[in-house]
C-alpha cells in the first residue's frame, strides 16, 4: 500500500511461520512505522509430522510432507515480495532426534531457516498473541492452545501472566499413546483423565487460587471445537471464530454426542478438519476435564496463536516503543485505529459526527431499547462510516461495509463486526431493507439494532453535511410526540439543516416522532440574547 505520508507506507513485509506438529501455518504481514501491522495473506498446510505418535523420530514421509508444505509457503512469500521470513519449530521438531536434519533440509531444499523454540517461550508468545487479539480485563483467565505434540497453558489477564508453560499433552501424542479403539472407550477416557490430573498439578494451584472461570482456546483443535459448538447452538461463526463465546454446558452437550462417534461418523462433520478426525478425541477429553476440574463457566475462541505472537515479538525487537500499543492497550480500539489509519480516514469529520451520534444515543437509548455495549459499536461504526472513500467516493458506503467485514478486527465477535459494518453502510442512500444480502443474513434482533443505530448515525452525519464541523453545539428536547433539535453553528446553518432533514426519515420511523430543527449562527448570538428571531427552522 503506497502513500505519500511516511507512516502510511509499510516499512517491511514479513512472514511468520508456525511449524506445528499437525500443521504449518504462515501469515504474511506489512509492518508500519508506528508499530502496527496489517495481514495481507495466510496459508495453512496440514502435515501431521507425528503420524505414528511422538516417537522422537520424524519419518521420511512426514519430513517430505513438511518440505512440500514449506515449498508452497515459500512460493507465496516470493510472489508477495516478503523481505524476511521468521519460522519457529515446536514440539515435534524440537523433540525429534532427526529434527536437526529436518531443519537443515529446510535450508538446503527450500531456503527457509527455522528456530526450534523452547516450550516455555512458545507458551509466552501464544499468551501475548491472545492478549493482543482478545479484549481481556483484570479478571484472570486460563488460556489453552491444544497442539499435536504439546499443549500450552497460560494463566493471566490484560496486564500479567501468572503462569505459562508447555506440557506434552498434544492430541497426536495422546492419541498414539492412549487411544487404540474407535470409538474411544470409557477406559481410555479414564486413563487420559488420570494422566491429565497427574500432569496438571502445577497449574491447578494457580487456577484455584485466582478463581478462574473463563477459558480461552486457540489454534486448530479449539477452533474446530468452537465451530462445532457454534453449528449446534446457532451462534454466528461463518466469517470469524475470534471472540466466539459459549457456555461450558454447550461444550458438554457436544461432548456427550461427539465422544461416542466412530471415525466414519466424525468424518461427516464439516466443521472438523479432515486430518484431525483421528486425533481430536484426547483434545475433547482434555477440555471436558479442564471444565470439570476448574469449574470453568465460559469458553472463548481466539484465532490468534503462535504466529501472531511471533509477529509481536518481532515488533518488540524492531520498535521498543510501539505508539499504537501504548496509546490503545485495548485491542478493540487499537484494531479500529489501525484500520482507520490505513484507510486515510476523515478524522475531523468522523469524530465530530461520532460526538453527535453518541449524544443522540444517550438521549434515546432506553426509548430504542439499546444496550450500553451498543454505544461503543455506534462510535466505532461512525468513525469508520466514510472509510469507503479509500476505494472510491462512488458507493463508498458499500465499500465501507466490505472493508469492515474483511479487516480482521481484533477483539470483536462476528455479530459485532456485522453490526458495525452494516451501520456504516447505511449512513447514506438506502435505508436497511431485507432484500439487501448482508443485512438479510443477520438475525432479527441484530437487524433491529442496525436499523436503530443507523438512524442515529444518518441524522448525525447530516448535521455535518459540509464536513467542516459547522455545528458547535447540539441540544436535544425529547418530547412525547416530537423531537426538537437546537443547533448553534459557526457559520450559515442552511446546509447542515438541509442535511439533517434529508437523512431524518429513518430516525422518525424508529422513534415514531416528528422532528423539528432550529439553528442559529453564533454571530447572531452576539447581537441578541435570544436566538428566536434569527432561527432557521425546518418542521418535518
Amino acid at each position: 500500500m503506497e502513500n505519500s505520508k511516511d507512516n502510511e507506507t509499510p516499512t517491511k513485509r514479513i512472514a511468520a511461520i508456525d511449524l506445528g506438529t499437525n500443521s504449518f501455518h504462515a501469515v504474511l504481514v506489512d509492518i508500519y512505522p508506528d508499530g502496527s501491522f496489517r495481514t495481507i495473506d495466510k496459508l495453512k498446510e496440514m502435515v501431521i509430522l507425528a503420524e505414528k505418535g511422538m516417537d522422537n523420530y520424524l519419518s521420511e514421509d512426514a519430513m517430505q510432507r513438511g518440505l512440500n508444505a514449506l515449498q508452497h509457503i515459500k512460493v507465496l512469500c516470493d510472489s508477495q515480495q516478503v523481505e524476511e521470513i521468521i519460522a519457529f519449530a515446536t514440539s515435534a521438531i524440537r523433540e525429534a532426534k532427526n529434527g536437526g536434519d529436518f531443519t537443515q533440509r529446510m535450508i538446503d531444499e527450500v531456503g527457509i531457516k527455522a528456530r526450534a523454540i523452547p516450550g516455555k517461550m512458545e507458551a509466552e508468545l501464544i499468551g501475548y498473541a491472545i492478549r493482543h487479539s482478545i479484549a481481556l480485563d483484570k479478571e484472570m483467565v486460563l488460556m489453552v492452545d491444544i497442539g499435536g505434540g504439546s499443549v500450552e497453558f497460560i494463566v493471566g489477564n490484560n496486564e500479567e501472566f501468572l503462569y505459562h508453560n508447555s506440557l506434552k499433552l498434544g492430541v497426536a501424542r495422546m492419541s498414539a499413546k492412549y487411544v487404540k479403539n474407535d470409538p474411544i472407550t470409557k477406559e481410555e477416557i479414564k486413563t487420559l483423565e488420570k494422566h491429565y490430573k497427574e500432569t496438571l498439578k502445577e497449574i491447578s494451584d494457580v487456577i484455584k487460587e485466582h478463581e478462574v472461570t473463563t477459558m480461552i482456546g486457540s489454534s486448530g483443535t479449539m477452533e474446530n471445537i468452537g465451530a462445532m459448538v457454534a453449528n449446534r447452538t446457532s451462534l454466528t461463526a461463518d466469517m470469524t471464530l475470534n471472540e466466539l463465546v459459549f457456555r461450558a454446558s454447550d461444550f458438554e452437550d457436544l461432548y456427550k454426542d461427539f465422544i461416542k462417534l466412530t471415525r466414519k461418523e466424525r468424518k461427516k462433520i464439516s466443521q472438523l478438519d479432515e486430518k484431525r478426525i483421528d486425533i481430536i478425541n484426547p483434545g475433547m477429553v482434555l477440555v471436558k476435564y479442564l471444565i470439570k476440574k476448574f469449574n470453568i463457566e465460559h469458553i472463548k475462541i481466539s484465532e490468534a496463536a503462535l504466529r501472531d505472537g511471533m509477529i509481536l515479538d518481532f515488533l518488540n525487537k524492531e520498535r521498543p516503543h510501539l505508539d499504537l500499543v501504548e496509546n490503545f492497550p485495548d485491542p478493540r480500539k487499537r484494531s479500529i485505529y489501525e484500520l482507520l489509519r490505513k484507510c486515510n480516514w476523515l478524522e475531523a469529520h468522523s469524530t465530530h459526527v461520532a460526538g453527535m451520534a453518541l449524544q443522540l444515543f444517550d438521549e434515546f437509548r432506553d426509548e430504542l431499547k439499546l444496550e450500553e455495549s451498543d454505544r461503543e459499536l455506534l462510535e466505532y461504526a461512525t468513525w469508520m462510516h466514510d472509510i469507503g472513500y479509500y476505494i472510491s467516493y462512488r458507493k463508498h458506503h458499500k465499500h465501507a461495509l466490505y472493508i469492515i467485514r474483511h479487516s480482521d478486527l481484533r477483539g470483536f465477535n462476528e455479530d459485532e463486526i456485522n453490526i458495525m459494518a452494516n451501520v456504516a453502510r447505511y449512513h447514506r442512500r438506502s435505508r436497511p431493507k431485507k432484500r439487501h444480502g448482508f443485512y438479510k443474513k443477520m438475525e432479527k434482533p441484530l437487524r433491529k439494532k442496525v436499523k436503530r443505530l443507523s438512524a442515529l448515525l444518518r441524522l448525525a452525519d447530516g448535521l455535518d453535511r459540509s464536513h467542516y464541523q459547522n455545528v458547535q453545539k447540539l441540544e436535544i428536547d425529547n418530547l412525547e410526540d416530537k423531537v426538537n433539535l437546537y443547533l448553534t453553528t459557526m457559520g450559515d446553518p442552511e446546509l447542515e439543516v438541509w442535511g439533517a432533514e434529508r437523512k431524518s426519515k429513518l430516525f422518525k420511523k424508529v422513534t415514531g416522532k416528528k422532528l423539528e430543527i432550529y439553528a442559529v449562527n453564533m454571530s447572531d448570538l452576539e447581537r441578541t440574547q435570544s436566538p428566536t428571531g434569527n432561527e432557521n427552522k425546518v418542521v418535518n
